[in-house]
C-alpha cells in the first residue's frame, strides 16, 4: 500500500480585535474637576491631555500665584459681594482664566455667582480669543479690554473701584502703570511680578559719572551688568515704598523658585481698613530720601508721594 500523505491545515488567523481607547494620562499637578479644554486651549496641556517640561514650569507659577490669591479672593468675598479683579498685561489670559476655573468651579463650584474677573492686554488678537475662548467655556463672569494698562487708568469701560490688581510679568513701566491704576480705583489688594525693569537703569547711566565723584554707593552700579540688576533692584524697592506711603502692608517674596524663572519676585500688598498714618508718612519721607541719594530726583512724578498732613493721602 502506498503511504498515505499527511494534510496540514493552516491555522484560521484571529480576527482583529479593534482598537482600544488609550487610557487618559493621569497628571498628578491637575486639581480634581479642573477643565481639561481649558489647559488643552491655553496649551499647557498637549492634544493628547499630557505636560511638557516647559507647560508643567508654567502651570506650577500659575498655581503658587494662586495659593497666594485664593485667600484675597476669600477676604474680599466676606465683605463685597461682587468683587472686580482686574488682570493687567493679561497677555492670553493663563491667570484670569485659571484663577476663574480654580476658585469659580472647583474651589467654590455654584456657590459663588457674583463677582468679575477683567483682562487688559494691548494686543487685540489676543483679546479676540480669550473672549471667545470665555464664551465657549462658559466663564460667562470674564471680560477683555484692548488697552494699555495706562489707557486703562482714564477708561469708563472698567469700573470706577476694584478689588484685587493683578500684573503678572507685566514689562518695565507696565507694572507701575498697573499700581497707579490700583490706588486710584481704591484696590484693596495688589499682586505684582515685575518684570524687565529697564527705566531706573537709564536713569541711573545717565548720572553716573556724577554719582560716582558723590558717594561711593554708586559702585554699586558701576559697571554696565550691575546697573541693570540694581537698577531692577532698586525699581521694585521704590515700588515697595510708594506702596507702604499710601497705606498698604507690603510683602515680597519669591514666586517660584530660581531653576525655574529669573522674574520670580512677588510683591503683595495689601490695605488695611485703618491704615497707620506714622507708618504711612515714615516710607514717604524715606522714599523721597532713597531718590535723592541714588540721583534719581527725575523719578519723583513717578514714585514719590506727598507726605501725610501735606497731601491726598
Amino acid at each position: 500500500m502506498s503511504a498515505v500523505t499527511p494534510l496540514h491545515f493552516r491555522a484560521m488567523p484571529k480576527p482583529a480585535r479593534p482598537p482600544q481607547p488609550a487610557a487618559a494620562p493621569v497628571i498628578e499637578e491637575l486639581r480634581p474637576g479642573q477643565s481639561v479644554e481649558l489647559l488643552k486651549e491655553l496649551h499647557i496641556l498637549t492634544r493628547e491631555g499630557r505636560l511638557n517640561q516647559d507647560t508643567r514650569r508654567k502651570l506650577k507659577q500659575v498655581y503658587h500665584l494662586y495659593q497666594f490669591i485664593e485667600p484675597l479672593l476669600n477676604e474680599v468675598f466676606a465683605v463685597q459681594p461682587a468683587p472686580v479683579l482686574v488682570d493687567h498685561g493679561a497677555g492670553k489670559s493663563y491667570l484670569g482664566f485659571i484663577l476663574y476655573d480654580l476658585f469659580f468651579n472647583v474651589a467654590h463650584q455654584g456657590q459663588k455667582t457674583a463677582g468679575q474677573i477683567i483682562g487688559v492686554e494691548t494686543r487685540a488678537e489676543l483679546v479676540s480669543k480669550s473672549r471667545e475662548l470665555a464664551q465657549r467655556l462658559g466663564f460667562a463672569r470674564m471680560a477683555f479690554l484692548n488697552l494699555s494698562v495706562q489707557e486703562a487708568n482714564a477708561s469708563s469701560a472698567l469700573p470706577a473701584e476694584v478689588d484685587i490688581v493683578t500684573a503678572l510679568h507685566a514689562c518695565d513701566t507696565a507694572t507701575d502703570d498697573a499700581i497707579a491704576f490700583g490706588l486710584a480705583h481704591h484696590a484693596r489688594h495688589m499682586v505684582l511680578v515685575p518684570c524687565c525693569q529697564a527705566e531706573v537703569a537709564g536713569v541711573l547711566r545717565q548720572s553716573k559719572a556724577l554719582s560716582l565723584k558723590r558717594t561711593p554707593l554708586a559702585e554699586l552700579w558701576r559697571h554696565p551688568l550691575h546697573t541693570r540688576e540694581f537698577g531692577s533692584q532698586i525699581t521694585n524697592v521704590l515700588r515697595c515704598l510708594q506702596l507702604q506711603a499710601h497705606g498698604f502692608e507690603v510683602t515680597v517674596t519669591e514666586l517660584v523658585g530660581w531653576e525655574h524663572s529669573m522674574k520670580n519676585e512677588l510683591i503683595l500688598a495689601s490695605r488695611p481698613a485703618q491704615p497707620s498714618k506714622a507708618a504711612m508718612r515714615a516710607a514717604a519721607e524715606r522714599l523721597q530720601e532713597l531718590l535723592g541719594q541714588m540721583g534719581l530726583s527725575a523719578l519723583q512724578g513717578r514714585f514719590a508721594v506727598p507726605l501725610v498732613g501735606e497731601g491726598a493721602l
